[in-house]
């Protein structure tokens, strides 16, 4: 198989150019035939009566925001005001291994930002962990580097970090593999982590422009034509390859998207069983929440999460 690798533009949401039946039969079963249009409700009725059990979700930076996760994009930010001392070409040179390794001063600038540990999950966060706690994630797909996925308790077998990690890195120049925790210290610290053994520049698993996806984004391969249903939310669905996912399931599966706007094939090729729920991102989550009946139980899951962090 080819490898894949992430296309400009862009990375956390910088624009390009797009290049490209009620409750009646169950999740999976059938054609789109352009039977009765679903809602929110009826998606909630399908996990309800187990049709669906094989969840796949697609998330983006937008389930991240409401944490407080900062765009380095906006002026105004601290983040940005932070980079702006770099005198970066454009914004997404971050994200670019020959600016990396002219410059990575900047990269671990925004590194220790974004860093897993300096944010909180979020409801949305843990309605995800909730669908893992019920059996019924098949698979959770991020564009995310922030590690919250990990940090609201699901486990990384159901993980897909499409975008990579900062819970391991490699040298850039003898490929050693470290755990996120060994070079932590020196990214708090202002410091580019270097290799203990040959002084190479130590870099976080995230994956940059032109490199290949890790492994585990080709589980895609399997999970989709297996899941029953597929839910997005908060993605602008213009980062490819991660984007033609929200394609890759069965016509005859349900599609949810909650975000702020119609985006990808759900504007310019929509299916009669697709269900769009737009507007604030936890908003959306919390319609979804209710409608299935778990408000209680994800009222008590955050509260539990939360205690535990105060300890």
């Amino acid at each position: 198989m080819e490898p894949q690798t992430m296309k400009k533009f862009s990375f956390l949401g910088q624009k390009r150019d797009c290049l490209f039946a009620g409750v009646f039969s169950g999740c999976g079963a059938g054609g789109d035939h352009g039977g009765e249009k679903l809602s929110l409700q009826d998606i909630a009725e399908l996990i309800r009566t187990k049709a669906c059990q094989r969840v796949v979700v697609m998330v983006g930076a937008g389930i991240s925001t409401p944490s407080g996760i900062p765009d380095f994009r906006s002026p105004g930010s601290g983040l940005y005001s932070n980079l702006e001392q770099y005198d970066l070409p454009y914004p997404e040179a971050i994200f670019e291994l020959d600016y990396f390794f002219h410059n990575p001063k900047p990269f671990f600038t925004l590194a220790k930002e974004l860093y897993p540990g300096n944010y909180r999950p979020n409801l949305a966060h843990y309605f995800l962990r909730l669908l893992h706690d019920k059996g019924l994630l098949l698979r959770l797909y991020t564009q995310n580097i922030d590690g919250l996925e990990r940090a609201a308790g699901i486990p990384a077998t159901k993980l897909v970090e499409a975008h990579g990690t900062f819970a391991s890195a490699t040298c850039t120049v003898c490929w050693q593999s470290f755990p996120g925790e060994e070079f932590q210290v020196d990214v708090m610290a202002d410091r580019v982590p270097r290799c203990p053994i040959c002084t190479g520049i130590i870099k976080p698993d995230v994956v940059f422009f032109g490199e290949q996806l890790p492994q585990r984004f080709f589980l895609h391969v399997a999970d989709f034509p297996m899941a029953d249903l597929l839910i997005i939310i908060g993605t602008s669905l213009e980062v490819e390859p991660f984007a033609s996912l929200s394609q890759a399931s069965r016509r005859s599966v349900p599609r949810v998207l909650i975000n702020r706007e119609l985006v990808g094939p759900f504007a310019w090729q929509p299916r009669h069983n697709d269900v769009a729920q737009l507007g604030d991102v936890i908003s959306g989550v919390e319609m979804l929440v209710k409608a299935l009946g778990w408000t209680k139980e994800i009222e008590d899951l955050v509260q539990r999460e939360t205690n535990k962090d105060a300890l």
